[in-house]
């Protein structure tokens, strides 16, 4: 028979795998709005944002009373520890999906560039990220964090082709260079989405090695 704090710290893990399941829904839905100028589904994403938000203190309450009534010691304080930290990465890749729907609102208003291939990809590759990054905490899969690590270095690739083809597109015709900042700053949001999706995969090593960035912590 499983005793309280195992149930309770399945809870904790159900809670992380909604909120992980939220931000990849977000970023997909983002990667829609960029591509078709979704107005309604931009609004969507901006409101969300605010159930995101609640998601977090939610899994915070959680954890913090895990601590103080069960006072975990060695792996479990390590699980409960990356969850937290964890959450904050989350809660910003959906703070960053609104940014770059509030950027697409005002671009949509008339685009008068071509949309840079790459920014889709970007997208749907920082969602898988996000997938596998909760996955391998939630199963304790290793391997897994790693391929997610690996993949930054993708995201990052993309990021350094759309910016090289913004540019080119700036020194042709600078009268553009309005919309061309902004495709550039939803592309450098993708590519932030992708350094905290690293950032959870980390943190599940961490949860399961007690090292974190090569450091031992805990």
């Amino acid at each position: 028979m499983r005793n309280k704090f195992d149930i309770e710290l399945e809870n904790l893990n159900l809670d992380l795998i909604r909120m992980g399941a939220r931000a990849e829904q977000t970023i997909t839905k983002v990667v829609k709005v960029i591509e078709n100028c979704d107005a309604g589904g931009a609004r969507e994403i901006i409101e969300d944002d605010d159930l995101v938000d609640a998601m977090a203190r939610q899994i915070e309450s959680r954890s913090m009373k895990l601590i103080m009534k069960q006072q975990p010691v060695a792996k479990d304080l390590r699980i409960i520890s990356a969850a937290l930290k964890m959450i904050t990465d989350i809660e910003r890749i959906c703070d960053q999906a609104a940014d770059i729907s509030e950027i697409t609102l005002s671009v949509c208003k008339e685009i008068t560039i071509p949309r840079p291939q790459h920014i889709s990809k970007m997208g749907r590759t920082t969602a898988q990220m996000v997938h596998m990054a909760v996955d391998s905490y939630v199963h304790r899969d290793m391997g897994l964090a790693e391929e997610v690590i690996g993949m930054d270095n993708e995201v990052d690739r993309l990021y350094d082709v759309v910016k090289t083809e913004l540019l080119d597109m700036a020194i042709e015709d600078r009268e553009k260079i309005d919309q061309i900042v902004d495709f550039l700053m939803i592309a450098k949001y993708l590519e932030r989405i992708g350094d905290h999706a690293e950032n959870i995969a980390e943190w599940a090593v961490f949860s399961e090695t007690g090292v974190h960035k090569d450091s031992r912590i805990l």
